[in-house]
């Protein structure tokens, strides 16, 4: 079984991502989430491509021991049910978990918001970036 590990941030997301798409790719089925103590967005987007991937190839991939906060994220981005979670309680995701993490502000803004807002002097790192401005 493959295992999530303890944190999924936007700071660890893309080599998680590309460690779990290996294994996927090699056939493995049920993924751990159980350990995951530390969850962000980036959770659930790691998931969905993980969902893609497995799908792609024909099969289905279990999420299993999933966090309440991680459910809660997944369940206000309206994808709980197309990734089949499978909670760590079995019983549902109360609604004010879900409120809660509704009414934390956002971290970041979109790159494009940014690029728009950012003084012309900002765009050179977002130019490197491969970002341009519009």
């Amino acid at each position: 079984m493959l295992s999530l590990g303890t944190s999924l941030t936007n700071r660890n997301a893309a080599a998680v991502l590309r460690d779990a798409a290996a294994r996927v790719a090699q056939g493995e089925a049920q993924v751990d989430c159980s350990a995951l103590g530390q969850v962000d967005s980036s959770a659930v987007a790691v998931m969905l491509a993980l969902h893609r991937d497995a799908s792609a190839r024909g099969r289905t991939l279990a999420f299993v021991g999933v966090p309440q906060q991680l459910a809660a994220l997944a369940s206000l981005y309206g994808v709980d049910t197309l990734l089949a979670l499978s909670p760590q309680d079995p019983a549902s995701v109360p609604a004010q978990a879900v409120a809660d993490i509704a009414a934390e502000p956002v971290a970041e803004p979109r790159a494009e918001s940014r690029a728009e807002s950012a003084p012309a002097s900002a765009a050179a790192p977002l130019e490197q970036a491969g970002l341009h401005r519009h």
